[in-house]
């Protein structure tokens, strides 16, 4: 199953008052395994920025002044997240930045059921609790000391550990921040896999406790099922 962990980051809060996305940040997963593809794009919002925005984002007009504008990168975002579910923190506000972007272009909007709600599922599961992705990373132990600004992209690596702990615990090798020279080729365009291992783990039985596993085993009779073929 494929699922797009997102975050975006905007002017405001508010974009029938013409407040813009300005940058949108997305993490592959693979049935809860990262593939190490992502999508990362600034966007210039055509608009005065804030005066608080800088301080928010690190992002200002004179940075955001030579990136291209929505509609220049609008189908190579829908190509990139296709009808897959979109895993986001407070869902609601950035698909509804999102559908009024696609919606000043006259394209169609994406389906409020494509999108998970991760702040949803956090105060569901930890009632009158707060569930705040800095609040949940205390709560899971994970870091977030880089995340000084918002960023979507680092957001996005940082929401995806947490969308793991809340459907049940990470995994030993669920590692967004793997060595650049480990990750996944996806040049060629084939979907990725998560596979088996290539040269399996060694056993850390001793002879003895094999021996006495074996055993334990044989006493409990031929009608056991460990002893069928």
């Amino acid at each position: 199953m494929r699922e797009l962990v997102m975050d975006t980051e905007t002017t405001g809060f508010k974009p029938e008052e013409g407040d813009r996305l300005v940058e949108i940040g997305a993490v592959e997963l693979w049935n809860h395994v990262p593939t190490g593809k992502t999508y990362h794009q600034y966007i210039n919002p055509m608009r005065d920025m804030p005066e608080d925005a800088f301080k928010v984002h690190g992002l200002s007009e004179e940075f955001l002044s030579d990136k291209p504008v929505f509609k220049d990168v609008a189908q190579d975002f829908l190509d990139f997240i296709g009808n897959d579910r979109l895993v986001i923190h407070n869902a609601a506000f950035d698909m509804k930045f999102l559908n009024a972007e696609l919606g000043w272009l006259n394209r169609p909007p994406l389906p409020m059921s494509q999108a998970l709600d991760t702040l949803a599922i956090a105060r569901k599961k930890f009632p009158g609790s707060p569930a705040s992705l800095d609040a949940l990373c205390r709560r899971f132990g994970i870091d977030n000391s880089n995340r000084v600004l918002h960023g979507a992209l680092l957001d996005s690596e940082i929401l995806a550990e947490v969308y793991l702990e809340l459907i049940g615990g990470r995994q030993p090798d669920f590692a967004l921040k793997a060595d650049q020279n480990q990750k996944v080729d996806v040049s060629s365009g084939e979907e990725w896999r998560p596979q088996r291992r290539q040269n399996p783990l060694p056993s850390r039985l001793t002879e003895e406790e094999a021996a006495a596993h074996a055993k334990f085993i044989a006493e409990l009779g031929d009608g056991a099922i460990w002893n069928k073929a």
